[in-house]
């Protein structure tokens, strides 16, 4: 085995957050194409509700390691 150096991963935040709103367009296009506005407007508020929740989440789990302020 070579000894090389172990580099740095890339970053791909950037296109997974752009392949997660394509691809959520094309199932949602999917849904009103099958089954019409409501069902497409349900799965929407659905994600976005579940997104919501991930966010709250992620932020308590950052206050909870938040150092608490000095006096």
């Amino acid at each position: 085995m070579e000894n090389r150096k172990i580099g740095r991963a890339p970053n791909y935040t950037s296109a997974c957050i752009v392949m997660f709103g394509v691809n959520l367009t094309w199932v949602l296009l999917f849904l009103f194409a099958l089954w019409g506005l409501v069902v497409a407007v349900f799965v929407a508020l659905s994600v976005n509700h579940w997104l919501n929740w991930l966010d709250f989440r992620r932020r308590a789990e950052a206050r909870k390691w938040e150092s608490p302020p000095r006096r």
